[in-house]
This record gives C-alpha cells, structure tokens and sequence, in this order.
C-alpha cells in the first residue's frame, strides 16, 4: 500500500512538474525572438484588437532612447534604454535607404583604414582587462580616450573634419526591470556612465542589443561600451569589457547575446578586428574565442538545435556555425548580398538565411539542412550543394528577420510593407504582395493565434492570415515609433516604442 501512494506521489509531482513547465515555456520571452529565437508565440488567447484605449493595460514612460526588444520572465519585465543631456528624444528614423549610405559630409576611408578622429581599440579581449566592484559605476571603465582630431582643412584627402562631439557627451546606460501586471517599475540600475568609446548614427541609439535571461541573471550587452550582469533584484554581478572598435561608417551595433546552457556569447563584428566570444555565463569569464574574417554585422547568431547536434550559427559575408562547447569551425556558407541585418531561423531539420540586396549586390536566401561539414557554398552558378537546399535571389530580404510558420517563410520588406511568402520546402514563391498603408519596417513579424502580425515604425499592425493567400485580417494602430520587435506572454504583447512600454492584454469584452 506504501509503495503504491507513493508511486501515486511520485506521478502527481511529476504531472505538476511537467504543468509548471509548460507554463515557465510560455510564459518566458527570454530572449530576441522568444525562447526558440523564432518569434512564433504558441498561445491562442492573446488580443487580436488593440489602440490606445483599446486593451491597453499599462504603459510605462521610458528615459532615454533605445531600439532593442523587451524581454519577459515570470512577472518581470527587463529592457535597456541610454542617454545624455542632448540625445534622449527619439528621432525619425525614416525609410531604410535601398543601400547603406555615409553620414551626410562624411566619405568612407579605404578598407581596413582607421577613420581619422576614431577612438584607439583597447586590447583584445582575450587580454586581461581592467575589472571595477560589482555593483559601481566607473566612467573610466567605458571611456577610451581619444586622439585628437585632424585640424580643419588636414583631413585625409581633403575631407571634412570628422564630427566628434559625440566625445563630449556623458552617457548614461540603464537596465530597467517593470512588473508585468501592473507596469509598475521595480528597479532601474545604472550599467555604465561615462563618455561613448565610438559613435553611432545619428538616428541610432546606444542601447540596441535586446537582453537575454536564463531566469536568475538577465545579461545586457551595451555594444562597445560593456556586458553586464544583474539579478532580478537588480544587484549587478558583474561586467565585462569586450573592447570598443569601429563601425562601417560609424553608425554604430546591434548584435544581441545569446545563451546556450552555462554559457554567454557575443559576437563582436566589427571594422578593425571581428570575433566571437563565449562566457561562463555566471561569472562572465572567457571560456573561449575565435577571430572571424568579417567586418562589421547586426544580425544576431541563433543556437540551432538541430535533429543531429546543437550549433551556434552566425552570419556575416560568409554563414558560419560553430560547436557552442569548443568554438570549433563545423561548416561555412558565402553568403553574398550587401548587409548582415537579418537574423537566421529554423527548425529541427533546417535553417534558414541570407543577406539584405544592395544598389549593386543583390542580396540571396538559402535553406541549409542540418549535419554540414567544411565549406558547404554552392559551385558558381548552382543554387545547391552538398547541405544547401536551394538558393533564391532577392527574396525581398530586409532589416527585419524571416519568419518560418506552418512550412512557410515570411519576409517582410523594410520599405513599404512588401510581403514575400515562400514554401520553406523549396524556397518557390508563394506570393509577393504589399500591405497598403505601410511605412518603414524595421521589427520581425511574430505569430500569434495562429496569424501573421507585423508593424511598421508608425504604430501600425498589419494582420495576415496564415496561408498561401495574402489575406489581410486585421489592422491596429498605437501612437508611438516602433522599431523594436515584440515579447510576448501567454496573455498579452510587450511592445516597446520610442517614448513608452505598451502592454497590451484582452481586457472584458473585447478581443
């Protein structure tokens, strides 16, 4: 009898263990796209219908400026925000340039030349670097100083002096952590204050890389300024300095970090000397390195577990994946195109990738299936090879990331709301069709209830049915800029834009 109540015990425990789970899965957004990097939200009871008095339930009033996503953990929210006495109002960011362009006045050096008036790199990482006490704040930790600029007139080649005010400038970066109920804000931490080691694009902020948790320590990475870490009470644990280095055209970063067991990576794609890191996630200790022959990327890497092995796969000029335990090199793709804005996605079998067009380079997306070795890049003027599956040119690629749901790909266009479905099958298109009424995308689109959700920087949501039919169901507008995409939970949607966090939840009748 003993044995059988407690084999019944047993069983309950297990049942209830397997209930909060489920629950923890749902409920977490703990990471750029969600916990499977994917933005596919499983639950079928979130609003379908929200504006500013509609299903609103809180918003909060952000300080300073910040183009990273929220994230979500149990009943916490955590997003990262930086700013100085003259850069704390959002700007208009505008359509995305067809190619990147150069500041106004401002001409590219030659490849691999420093830009005149650039803060000198630290050293590598993998050198020791200075640490401060858990928990200060050191403006010395984060400032670099730079060499003076060129005199007007003594530029190379005669260009315009470089705009250096930015060196002028006290920068604070913060780290907030709100109630998810009731908006109500728990704690704001300080990370870093001081003086920006580079500089950014005007329209760009200093707090673009979304955070990631694993449900004791939320991870920030501040680009060039420094990874830190805090508990949920928001104690920081420590920080790191990963060094600071060009930009193309100093516009600035975006990579976020991402976690795979006890360990913390960033990629650090830069101008002057790109590389790949892995740290232990509680101490924030450089488990390993690898250099990569890359210039500067904001595409965030994805860890792919696949039916065959785990990777952590990154993309650049070239698609490289990696062993997450070692940094070893498992295969390679040349991937072409102009820009690494856009983020991978996959399934159990495969993954999906590419690089935005460009004036004169166009840009390709590729299916890769899992178990790749070596350089698995098609001949010149095939489309497959030993791992890739198919190969499409100009897919309508763009800043914000593919979307895979039900066999298809969706790929939304950074001008104007341009759709492009593909089978994921055999990357044939499915259709190709504009969302009217649609300004500049910059988020990823994101399933919930089944449908295809996507906005663009103006507050507008366009709401797709999911299919092989372009089918618009729905539309809904909030009074802000967007450009961050959104976390999700089990009941409501986490949005952040330029001026206040939105959550947006069914509120009585209405859906």
């Amino acid at each position: 009898m003993k044995t059988k109540n407690n084999a019944t015990l047993v069983t309950m425990l297990f049942a209830l263990a397997t209930i909060l789970m489920i629950t923890s899965c749902t409920s977490n957004w703990p990471q750029f796209r969600g916990p499977d990097a994917n933005n596919v939200a499983t639950s079928v009871n979130l609003p379908e219908k929200w504006a500013n008095d509609t299903n609103v339930v809180w918003t909060y009033e952000i300080t300073g400026l910040g183009n990273s996503s929220p994230i979500v953990w149990g009943d916490k929210v955590f997003f990262t925000a930086a700013y100085s006495a003259t850069d704390k109002e959002p700007r208009e960011m505008g359509a995305p340039p067809a190619s990147p362009a150069l500041p106004q006045g401002q001409q590219a050096p030659p490849q691999g030349q420093a830009t005149p008036g650039q803060p000198t790199p630290p050293p590598a990482p993998s050198q020791a670097q200075p640490q401060t006490a858990a928990g200060s704040v050191s403006p010395q930790t984060v400032s670099t100083p730079p060499p003076p600029p060129p005199a007007a007139g003594q530029a190379p080649g005669n260009r315009p002096p470089e705009d250096l005010s930015y060196l002028e400038e006290t920068y604070t970066w913060e780290v907030t952590c709100l109630d998810l109920k009731s908006g109500r804000e728990l704690w704001r931490k300080i990370a870093f204050q001081g003086k920006p080691r580079i500089k950014k694009h005007a329209i760009n902020t200093y707090a673009n890389e979304t955070p990631v948790t694993d449900g004791n320590r939320v991870y920030v990475y501040f680009g060039m300024t420094g990874l830190v870490s805090f508990d949920f009470n928001g104690n920081k644990i420590w920080e790191k300095d990963l060094g600071a280095f060009e930009t193309q055209n100093g516009w600035g970063t975006g990579s976020s970090p991402v976690l795979h067991k006890d360990k913390l990576f960033v990629k650090v794609d830069n101008d002057t000397a790109s590389f790949l890191v892995a740290l232990d996630a509680a101490s924030g200790n450089e488990v390993w390195k690898v250099m990569r022959d890359e210039k500067t990327t904001y595409s965030t890497p994805i860890i792919w577990k696949n039916s065959i092995r785990t990777e952590l796969v990154t993309t650049g000029k070239t698609a490289r994946s990696y062993d997450p335990e070692t940094g070893e090199l498992l295969w390679e793709l040349r991937l072409e195109g102009e820009s690494s804005i856009p983020s991978p996605v996959a399934d159990k079998e495969f993954i999906y990738l590419g690089n935005t067009s460009g004036r004169e380079k166009p840009g390709y997306f590729f299916a890769v299936k899992a178990g790749g070795e070596g350089d698995i890049t098609p001949a010149e003027g095939e489309t497959t090879s030993s791992h890739v599956v198919w190969k499409v040119e100009n897919p309508g690629l763009g800043n914000p990331s593919p979307l895979l749901y039900e066999g298809r790909i969706y790929l939304v266009n950074s001008r104007g709301g341009e759709v492009n479905c593909l089978s994921a099958a055999t990357g044939e298109n499915i259709f190709k069709q504009k969302a009217e009424q649609t300004g500049a995308c910059w988020a990823t689109p994101w399933v919930g209830n089944g449908k295809i959700f996507f906005y663009d920087e103006r507050g507008n949501t366009h709401i797709l049915k999911a299919g092989d039919v372009f089918e618009e169901v729905g539309r809904n507008k909030l009074d802000d800029k967007f450009w961050a995409s959104p976390a999700i939970t089990k009941e409501s949607y986490i949005f952040r834009g330029a001026r206040k966090i939105f959550c947006v939840k069914k509120t009585g009748s209405s859906n």
